[in-house]
């Protein structure tokens, strides 16, 4: 379809709208349905936006929509339907297409889609336009929120959206070849927003309480209206130039003046004293051509000095991904009367609208209720207003909302994030390079308006910014922020302003820190190391050092209050390693903290171990005294503690002397006292200096304010720190060359002088050392440096031991004796058999990678327990499964697969890789099972009174889950009981039994303490409703004969109250009743495979009490013992019953019936048996002595033997 003829339908629709005669619109009956049509047609175009171009060729918006609206906008529902679809045709070119596009003919489309939004932005550039959009904006806010519609905010918000995609529109820049003072359509479309009042409702948007919802699409406009202004452009927009400023400008006049003058007095020097017709041919003696004659030189002897082999050389071309990222487009000063308008509005939105704004916005922000990359905007008016503020009469109480320690902590996250971007979303790293920057000099503004506080005449003014400054120089990730940007730099994707911008802050930051530390002797900031630092060196435990330690910590201690530091938790809860294993850990820690003169956090933690680890006082005893307190210090102090030694770096290089950063290294966090001249050393590195003298390169188009900082911080290094050798190298030595032969060179004394100043160190370095010229080739870290300074070290010295021959043939043989073992580790394995044990682990990694017996150090790097592994290898894929199918059928599978698997790891990657593997469905069935006794012990053969008891109790659903002990029961939480009941729906199901905790006699009591005790706690009416219901299942499953889960559900509000009584839920689980198995259950339910009479049984249970049933177990024990020996098994039972019913005078009868039927239970099959022992008599074995402590355990039970038959 050919664009520029539009589609005989799109034509018709058009035509329909009506016509403009002169300046009057006239419509057509159908204008109403023609607009929806074309709204209709927007919604179906094609990938290459015809239906949108040939509205824009056939202009639609200036010829027929504008006019409409300014004439007809009384017509409500026409007036609604022509500005969405001016909304759809104004919106930006990048979101129709998504990205510029790559393909040519997309690429076209996409630039004419652009040159038809800049035709619609001059034709709103009216104030008739804009006048009818106030209106109308104007009488829909004067509606209440009672009287406002649906289509009223809906309205309102399309008002708003089509003047930011208006706004959004860029310039044309081969249309607008505007000088600066001169009015651009984005300044006269400005100037129509003032005119019309467009922009008091803007800052009444702003303000309004009642109209916050808008506050993302303020921002938005406000952004884009400032979109060509600087805040330094309006604070002096009329007003008369300051002293400052004119001195600036004078210097900036006097160095052109300079440049000037040297390149005609050049010029002079460049022309010969006569006049010559022949120019001449010359022989350069000393510099070969390309053969092996000297050059001959063609040209005015006069331009020999510019004379290069390169000239007439094909320029080389650079590639794509190595060129400099390109800077953004430069700002230009607009007419004075917008500018004007522009620094009132700057104004009134500081004093009304500014802190409400930015509080609404970064909420919207942190609640994630914006689209993508609205944190821009948020970015950019923080530092523009900010930086308003500072030049127009600094107030603090303007922009208080963004001045806070939250708003550099945002900051610096979008900082971090937008730099992972770069790194990870290579095709968007110019955008998100953007942002970075945008983000960067709204840090850049924070700490400017900081240093603004300092000067303040307000005492408390002065004392927030050093509250904020403590915390900012307190806190390592805003302190290294500016380390960290600098090492990262990368030309290729930030441009040069971002550098600039980054020279400027670090400067300001490191003059704001020097000054903040020469205010106070001492400055504790925080510190982050990775936790297990290196051991106490032998100079730091020799008798003499610990003496002078202990007498430091010792009165230290003696001057503190016996309550100190109970908030020290003495181990990691996060670790794999078991609490009890931890310590020694702990005790090591102590000592760490006595070697590094900490007394109050040694006793501390101290006092926080001895809570944890009663047992055996190692820790003191709970009633210890002071001076005891001291002298256990004193031994711990002494004591030779077993350390685990940190796992050793491993580097691919011998040569390599940095060291690999652990990924998921645990970090400490330590506090220290700060020392500046300590920080300014970590900029003392190649890394650092590089994007310095990058930027340096530009020296005669830099600021002097950014020449200055550049030479500060050269300064630094090369002065105070005095490591000017690390800019010994030759392409500094060649930016110091320009510069000092620049003809303007009087600009920039600063940089003349401090280049001197290293030549000069250089030289006279080179008249001793005959190396510096080569060192000149090269980048030198500290080290290197050092060295070419103070000397070379001598062939051996200071470098890690050599090996003897011997040696070496002794770390082969070892090596080659156990490669083959299945040692975890064979470097901790060779250290104790070389002969000098004395080497490290380094030592022995390194020269095993020399000798090439291992190809690469990483192979022999430490694992850390349990974590390192994550992998899976095929065949440790296929050894899993051969172990599972061998050992499923046993009694502990996953216990067995972890002892025979040769890649040792965790639990839980066993259980997982055995879940992924599709082995097993679900975790229950790796859970331990405990094997079923013989026949005859369950019978009664052999059994021992503890076993009597407990088969005896087996058979009630009472004997379900009992985890933890009573005085544990009030302090559960709801996630454990819901635990708890799954694992005892599991037990029901799943028909296997484990041993009772306790002994039979304590847990048969268990029940009927329990019912006394809630009775006591006034429950009786509660119990009677659940004897009832238990009563009445049992009934109904009688007389159906069909069982199903039945929930209780309690109707009246004291039964709901008893529900949530965590002593009558233990009740419920003692009883068999489980509670809801997850999310979409409410009620506790009578589990489906209790029979009635297991219910009935439960239900007496409940009007038993505990020491009725304790009497009757110890007659049915008594006449069990003289029965044991003398009875056979199918009589066994039978004579039980008669001796226990014959003795049981004192006992009620219900108790009787109850005992009764758990012994009819027991005697009915001697297949379905409730006993489960551990015949197998080994290590594991879950058999129990009644008179030995027991130590608790999970357990699962089963309920009743008809499962067994199922």
């Amino acid at each position: 379809v050919d664009l520029f003829r539009m589609n005989c339908e799109l034509l018709a629709t058009c035509t329909a709208l009506g016509y403009l005669e002169g300046d009057t619109y006239h419509k057509e009956a159908d204008c109403l349905e023609s607009v929806k049509d074309l709204i209709r047609y927007l919604r179906h175009e094609d990938d290459s936006r015809d239906v949108r171009q040939q509205l824009g060729a056939g202009q639609i918006v200036q010829n027929d929509l504008l006019p409409i609206i300014i004439q007809h906008g009384q017509d409500k529902a026409l007036f609604d339907a022509c500005i969405r679809l001016m909304v759809n045709l104004t919106q930006p070119a990048m979101l129709c297409f998504g990205k510029v596009p790559d393909d040519p003919v997309f690429r076209h489309h996409f630039l004419q889609v652009t040159s038809h939004l800049q035709a619609y932005k001059e034709a709103f550039a009216s104030e008739k336009v804009f006048g009818i959009l106030s209106e109308i904006l104007y009488n829909l806010l004067q509606l209440d929120w009672e009287q406002r519609q649906e289509e009223d905010n809906l309205l309102i918000e399309r008002i708003l959206l089509l003047v930011r995609n208006v706004l959004h529109v860029p310039a044309d820049p081969c249309e607008e070849k505007k000088v600066d003072d001169d009015a651009s359509i984005h300044d006269r479309l400005l100037w129509a927003i003032h005119m019309s009042g467009f922009d008091d409702l803007v800052k009444f948007l702003a303000s309004a309480q009642s109209e916050q919802q808008w506050s993302m699409h303020v921002l938005e406009i406000i952004s884009l209206m400032f979109r060509d202004q600087t805040p330094e452009a309006l604070v002096s927009a009329g007003q008369a130039r300051s002293a400052e400023e004119k001195q600036r400008d004078s210097q900036e006049l006097e160095a052109l003046r300079q440049k000037e003058h040297a390149a005609k007095r050049s010029r002079t020097f460049q022309r010969g004293t006569r006049h010559s017709r022949f120019g001449g041919s010359y022989v350069i003696q000393g510099l070969k051509s390309i053969g092996d004659k000297d050059v001959i030189y063609h040209r005015n002897i006069h331009d020999f000095k510019n004379y290069t082999h390169d000239v007439g050389k094909a320029v080389r071309r650079v590639p794509k991904k190595n060129r400099q990222a390109q800077e953004c487009k430069d700002k230009r000063r607009s007419a004075l009367n917008v500018r004007l308008f522009l620094r009132e509005f700057c104004v009134d939105f500081l004093e009304n609208c500014y802190n409400r704004l930015m509080y609404l916005v970064k909420e919207s922000l942190i609640r994630e209720q914006t689209q993508q990359h609205d944190e821009t905007y948020y970015l950019w008016a923080l530092s523009f207003f900010m930086a308003f503020n500072r030049g127009n009469g600094f107030r603090a109480d303007l922009v208080s909302e963004t001045m806070s320690i939250r708003a550099f902590h945002f900051i610096e996250r979008n900082i971090t994030n937008y730099y992972e971007m770069i790194l990870t979303d290579r095709k968007e790293a110019t955008s998100w390079s953007r942002r970075m920057h945008l983000a960067l000099k709204a840090y850049q503004e924070l700490l400017l308006t900081v240093n603004e506080m300092d000067r303040s005449q307000d005492e408390s003014i002065r004392h927030s910014s050093n509250v904020i400054k403590s915390n900012i120089f307190y806190l390592m990730e805003y302190r290294e922020i500016f380390l960290t940007l600098l090492r990262k730099f990368d030309e290729t994707k930030q441009p040069h302003s971002y550098l600039k911008d980054l020279v400027e802050s670090t400067h300001l930051f490191l003059r704001m820190l020097e000054r903040f530390c020469k205010g106070r002797r001492n400055l504790i900031v925080q510190r982050r190391r990775s936790r297990g630092d290196k051991k106490p060196s032998a100079a730091e435990t020799s008798p003499e050092a610990l003496a002078e330690t202990w007498k430091i910590v010792e009165e230290e201690l003696k001057t503190l209050s016996e309550s100190l530091m109970e908030s020290i938790v003495p181990f990691d809860a996060t670790s794999e390693t078991p609490l009890e294993e931890q310590r020694t850990e702990a005790m090591v820690r102590v000592q760490d903290s006595l070697l590094a003169r900490l007394g109050p956090e040694a006793l501390g933690l101290l006092r926080a171990a001895r809570e944890v680890w009663p047992e055996g006082d190692v820790f003191g005893s709970a009633d210890v005294e002071p001076e005891e307190e001291l002298e256990l210090l004193k031994q711990i102090l002494h004591a030779t503690l077993p350390r685990s030694s940190p796992s050793e770096p491993v580097v691919e290089d011998e040569d390599d002397a940095e060291l690999e950063e652990e990924e998921f290294e645990s970090v400490q966090v330590s506090e220290r006292e700060f020392n500046f001249l300590d920080f300014i050393k970590k900029f003392a590195s190649p890394n650092i200096m590089r994007p310095y003298l990058l930027l340096l390169r530009s020296y005669s188009k830099n600021t002097p304010h950014t020449n200055h900082c550049i030479a500060r911080m050269l300064h630094r290094v090369a002065v105070d720190l005095k490591m000017d050798a690390l800019l010994f190298q030759l392409s500094v030595f060649n930016l110091f060359n320009k510069i000092l032969s620049d003809p303007a060179a009087a600009a920039y004394k600063e940089l003349v002088t401090f280049a001197k100043y290293v030549l000069n160190h250089f030289f006279s370095l080179a008249a001793q050392n005959d190396k510096a010229y080569v060192e000149l080739l090269f980048w030198k870290n500290v080290g290197a440096a050092r060295e070419m300074t103070e000397g070379y070290s001598k062939e051996g010295e200071g470098k890690k031991p050599t090996w003897t021959e011997e040696e070496e043939e002794e770390l082969r043989k070892l090596y080659e004796e156990h490669r083959h073992s299945e040692v975890p580790d064979i470097v901790e394995t060779l250290l104790p058999l070389l002969s000098n044990s004395s080497r490290p682990r380094r030592q022995v990694v390194m020269q095993l990678v020399h000798m090439g017996l291992v190809d690469n150090a990483k192979e022999l790097k430490k694992q850390k327990k349990g974590t390192q592994i994550v992998l899976w290898t095929e065949e440790q894929e296929q050894e899993l499964e051969m172990l599972y199918e061998e050992y499923k059928d046993s009694d502990d599978v996953l216990g067995n697969i972890l002892k025979k698997v040769t890649a040792k790891r965790s639990r839980a990657r066993v259980v997982d890789k055995l879940l992924s593997m599709g082995l097993v469905s679900e975790r229950r069935e790796l859970y331990k099972r405990r094997s079923r006794s013989a026949k005859g012990k369950s019978a009664g053969k052999g059994m021992t009174e503890e076993e009597f008891l407990e088969g005896l109790t087996q058979g009630y659903p009472d004997d379900s889950v009992d985890r933890d002990d009573e005085d544990e029961g009030d302090d559960e939480c709801e996630e454990s009981e819901e635990e708890e009941d799954q694992e005892q729906e599991k037990s029901q199901n799943g028909g296997r039994r484990s041993q009772g905790l306790h002994s039979p006699v304590e847990r048969r009591a268990d029940v009927g303490t329990m019912v006394l005790s809630l009775q006591q706690e006034g429950l009786s009416g509660p119990m009677l409703w659940l004897q009832n219901c238990l009563n009445k299942t049992a009934e109904d499953r009688k007389k159906d004969g069909l069982s199903q889960a039945v929930p209780l559900v309690p109707l009246t509000e004291e039964n709901e109250d008893a529900m949530d009584n965590k002593s009558f839920r233990k009740l419920l689980r003692k009883l068999g009743i489980r509670g809801p198995a997850n999310e979409q259950e409410i009620f506790w339910r009578i589990p489906a495979n209790i029979t009635p009479s297991q219910l009935h049984s439960a239900a007496a249970k409940e009007v038993v009490s505990g020491e009725q049933r304790v009497q009757a177990l110890r007659a049915l024990l008594l006449s069990r013992k003289r029965k044991h020996h003398t009875s056979e098994h199918t009589g066994m039972c039978g004579s039980f019953m008669f001796c226990t019913l014959s003795q049981m005078t004192a006992v009620n009868y219900s108790s009787v019936t109850i005992l009764a039927e758990h012994i009819s239970v027991f005697t009915e099959d001697d297949s379905t048996t409730a006993v489960d022992m551990d015949t197998n008599g080994d290590a594991d074995s879950d058999r129990e002595d009644i008179s030995a402590p027991v130590k608790r355990r999970r357990k699962m039970v089963l309920i009743d033997e008809e499962d067994d038959e199922d």
